[in-house]
């Protein structure tokens, strides 16, 4: 399997990129890793590092690099920036996925673009997996592709999301909740109201509204929400993470019987620890793009990384960009289901991204 890279996504450059790469390729006989970016900056960080180009690493040289602060509409000024060269080795199936880290906006629209969307489907959504009460993660789509929905929009991500969590986490007919600020169908706006509706009517196991608490207690498999509420979620969500871990540690480094205590849980907290980190996926899929394309953070760090290549590489074995591609063409031939899976009357041009 070939996997792409953005070498230049970084916000600490191509370095915790390279050290990524190597630990992925430490573990993975078998993948070949294609990193795109500037020659001289990514050849001077694997020297850093000690790894070499091989058989099995390779380096696409990319000119120019969308920074943080760029917008998509640059996008056509950088033709020849890392991101853009990344969608296209995916493009001319040179690669069998790609990660993208830094630049959401970019990274969406280079994809959306460059690939163009799976038929049927009218606007891409980045679904990220939140860890529960319970043992299975809880998918949440959309968390900052789409700011601006519709309400076939939010239908056809729950669609996408009900696939993707039964095929990459094993559930065989995944709750799905609309994330609203009641329970009862009639709460919400008017999109919400008519998403419901429209969900209802979609070939998955629909259970009506629910709360933003819901993400986390187990209650429902998957969440739909536009890109606006879902990177807002994120983000709290992200920081509440760290602010924990940090209360936990200043609690049991406090004193000497608690340091004692703390050595004695070790284990255990080790595990609690894992269970709040947020990069132990590294990569986000963006679904309904036609390729595998994983959006990750600017700040990964070397272990987020390697996790979002293993995700990657996931991905591509699990057939789960072909499996929505079968079951949106099934909705636009049901005369119920055309407003869900691309019916006549919309483009399917990109929307705002609320991301960063």
């Amino acid at each position: 399997m070939r996997l792409g890279i953005d070498a230049m996504g970084n916000d600490n450059g191509p370095a915790p990129i390279v050290k990524g790469v190597k630990l992925f390729l430490a573990e993975d006989a078998d993948s070949v890793v294609v990193m795109v970016g500037d020659r001289d900056r990514v050849t001077r960080a694997m020297i850093d590092h000690g790894i070499g180009l091989s058989k099995r690493l390779e380096l696409v040289h990319a000119s120019q690099v969308m920074e943080m602060d760029d917008k998509v509409a640059e996008l056509r000024e950088k033709r020849d920036s890392s991101i853009m060269r990344l969608v296209t080795e995916l493009k001319e199936k040179r690669v069998d996925a790609i990660v993208a880290l830094g630049n959401t906006a970019a990274a969406v629209g280079a994809a959306t673009i460059g690939l163009k969307l799976i038929h049927g489907v009218r606007r891409p959504g980045i679904a990220i997996a939140m860890p529960t009460r319970g043992a299975r993660p809880c998918v949440v789509v959309d968390m900052g592709a789409n700011t601006a929905c519709k309400p076939s929009h939010l239908a056809a991500y729950g669609v996408m999301a009900s696939i993707y969590s039964n095929k990459m986490f094993g559930l065989r007919n995944p709750r799905v909740g609309l994330l609203n600020v009641g329970e009862e169908r009639s709460k919400g706006n008017e999109t919400l109201r008519e998403a419901f509706s429209l969900l209802e009517e979609a070939p998955i196991n629909f259970i009506g509204n629910v709360e933003g608490g819901d993400i986390f207690s187990g209650a429902c498999d998957v969440v739909v929400c536009d890109g606006f509420i879902g990177n807002a979620v994120l983000k709290a969500s992200e920081t509440l993470s760290s602010t924990m871990s940090n209360w936990i540690k200043e609690a049991l480094y406090a004193t000497w019987y608690t340091k004692l205590a703390a050595f004695v849980l070790q284990g255990h907290l080790a595990r609690v620890k894992k269970r709040l980190d947020y990069t132990a996926y590294g990569g986000a899929p963006l679904l309904g793009v036609n390729g595998v394309c994983l959006i990750g953070h600017g700040r990964s760090k070397a272990p987020a990384v390697a996790s979002a290549l293993r995700s990657a590489r996931e991905n591509v074995k699990m057939q789960i960009n072909l499996t929505i591609a079968e079951k949106i063409e099934r909705m636009r031939h049901s005369v119920r289901l055309q407003a869900i899976g691309g019916g006549a009357g919309e483009s399917a041009a990109p929307a705002p991204v609320a991301a960063g």
